[in-house]
């Protein structure tokens, strides 16, 4: 599971520094854009020191799960309170992004947590 971490890390990176660019070339950038990569960089950084040091491994990727329910659920809220007025913006896709990519990174912490209970490696 540190390795996905690091990799889901990468990939919300990745979708800062895309928001960001593309609003550059639009001439409207804003550092709001770098709200992902921020998560992405707590996420990578936390699941390299999970790998890392093998005694904190558990109380980490514990608060992973809590960085990635959040970075589901701030987009995903942020979404749906917009969502009579959404437009296929580069803001929603970044958003819609970040969320998916958390969502998915909370679902495979929950399926590990719950393979590690049932083979007793808890």
């Amino acid at each position: 599971m540190p390795s996905t971490s690091i990799i889901c890390g990468v990939l919300l990176i990745l979708v800062g520094i895309i928001g960001y660019v593309y609003g550059m070339m639009n001439g409207n950038a804003s550092m709001t854009a770098f709200i992902p990569a921020v998560f992405g960089l707590v996420i990578a950084l936390l699941g390299f020191f999970a790998l890392t040091k093998e005694n904190l491994r558990k109380h980490i990727m514990h608060f992973l799960m809590l960085v990635g329910l959040l970075g589901f659920l701030i987009p995903a809220g942020r979404l749906l309170m917009k969502f009579r007025d959404l437009s296929l913006s580069a803001a929603v896709v970044s958003q819609l992004a970040m969320a998916l990519i958390c969502l998915v990174f909370v679902i495979l912490g929950v399926k590990s947590f719950i393979d590690a209970r049932r083979s007793g490696a808890v």
